[in-house]
């Protein structure tokens, strides 16, 4: 794709079509118009940051089966071609100029980190709406949490569960609950650091109206699904409006496709090797149950405080970086060499102690030597407690699945109501997909145990049979 000759230096100058103007008026309730929802179905090419200036159209923003709107191509794409190109100029990183040049001077005095800092420069471009150069740009991002369950317009769980309480009831079966609720407990700390350090001295510059809690979840909301580090441009982290997936180029960034499509096929975009879970955490949906290669569940395994060797274990466990109850990655396709160490760990025997420090380190997964222990003196009695850790977890899923019908019945609110049926639908779709991978994980060590013990079964025969010979 050649360079433009005039690249376009403002989003104003390059999407003024088509686009749905608000008046410039603040809402003293919702300053940045955060409860509205999405702009109206637009012209690609209008929303679209080209280098080139407009090209032919290529897709359109339609209602689709899958995520409520889509990219629908509207002539043959061929695989490779480019969509999309953005010049450096319109991607908004650290670096970028402030509207107001004054709050950015403070929040740079003050050493604010690149993520706080984004986030405090969207909020306050949302709030001066037609006044920043951005306007378009972020009159497009969600804003209504019941629009958020799209696959064009993704946005972060923040704004899904908004307490600490509908986190426990809705994520109470799944690991995924505490990431969330340490997401949740970073962004409280980071927006109370900067209104207690910079946000209180300088009222005039960040007013509380504007930069709140809410706001500040909205757009870290943003950030966890948007934001991207950018090899071309020293790693910086960038938001590239209009780019969810991307390729790295000296000039910009550049977005294209990886097979062809033809005309009214919808255009897929791709967020990388993540699980279900970790797509409701950035995203803010779960796909259908089957569909991703990459999902995966926590699976939590312990040592219990009433283990002979519990302060032995535990100390070579804490030297290694690792926790008395430790959660581990498990795949459809199978489980991690560190789990099964720290199942290890967690079975050994009294005489083995000389061992302890050499299997945490192979479950910390921080160790150069030799990861693939075995102990098959072990091996049973690890399986089994994997196993006992799996079933528990499965309990766990199989009673929140079952409960969850006569969820949310003693709703009287219609716009409560699609708002919970909204997020017990994220939860039911999470907890089944992840449990879908512990009945297969269980069926496996179900079928490794009996294997075990029919072969030591026929080891005690043959055993027997000579024992009877020489009698």
């Amino acid at each position: 794709m050649a360079e433009a000759s005039h690249p376009p230096e403002t989003l104003n100058s390059v999407l003024n079509i088509h686009h749905r103007h608000r008046q410039n008026l603040r809402d003293p309730e919702d300053p940045l118009g955060l409860r509205g929802g999405f702009v109206g179905k637009r012209s690609l090419a209008a929303e679209m940051v080209v280098g080139l200036g407009p090209p032919p159209q290529k897709m359109g923003i339609e209602r689709v089966e899958v995520g409520e709107r889509g990219l629908v191509a509207l002539k043959n794409i061929r695989k490779g071609e480019k969509l999309l190109f953005v010049p450096p100029s319109l991607v908004i990183t650290a670096d970028s100029e402030w509207s107001c040049t004054e709050a950015g001077e403070v929040l740079k005095r003050n050493s604010v980190p690149d993520w706080p800092l984004l986030a405090t420069y969207l909020i306050g471009e949302a709030s001066l709406m037609q006044s920043s150069r951005w306007s378009n740009y972020i009159s497009a991002l969600p804003r209504s949490p019941i629009h958020f369950y799209t696959v064009l317009f993704p946005t972060a769980f923040l704004y899904h569960f908004r307490t600490r309480a509908e986190l426990d009831k809705y994520l109470e079966a799944s690991q995924i609950r505490e990431r969330a609720i340490e997401r949740i407990n970073d962004v409280t700390g980071t927006y109370n650091d900067l209104r207690l350090r910079i946000f209180s001295k300088h009222p005039h510059l960040f007013p509380e109206e504007v930069f709140n809690m809410e706001t500040f979840k909205w757009s870290f909301g943003i950030l966890f699904s948007r934001l991207v580090r950018l090899p071309s441009m020293d790693e910086k982290i960038a938001l590239v409006p209009w780019a969810d997936m991307l390729n790295h180029s000296c000039e910009g960034v550049v977005f294209t496709t990886d097979r062809t499509y033809q005309p009214s096929e919808q255009v897929f975009i791709s967020y990388g090797k993540k699980s279900n879970g970790e797509l409701l955490l950035s995203y803010g949906f779960v796909p259908r149950e089957g569909t991703n290669p990459n999902d995966k569940v926590e699976l939590l395994l312990s040592l219990k405080k009433s283990d002979k060797c519990y302060k032995e274990k535990s100390e070579a466990m804490k030297k290694h970086g690792l926790s008395t109850s430790q959660c581990f990655p498990i795949q459809i396709t199978g489980w991690p060499l560190e789990l099964m160490a720290y199942a290890y760990l967690v079975v050994s025997p009294p005489s083995m102690s000389q061992h302890f420090e050499e299997i945490a380190a192979v479950a910390s997964n921080k160790t150069t030597s030799k990861k693939d222990i075995r102990y098959p003196e072990l091996e049973e009695q690890a399986l089994q407690f994997i196993l006992d850790s799996c079933e528990a977890s499965i309990s766990k899923y199989s009673k929140f699945l079952q409960e969850s019908g006569s969820m949310d019945l003693d709703v009287t609110s219609p716009k409560q109501l699609n708002r919970r049926v909204f997020l017990k639908q994220l939860a039911v779709d999470l907890c089944t997909s992840e449990r879908r991978i512990l009945f297969r994980t269980q069926y496996i060590l179900r079928r490794r145990l009996r294997d075990i013990r029919s072969g030591e079964l026929r080891a005690l025969r043959i055993f027997d049979g000579f024992r009877k010979l020489f009698k």
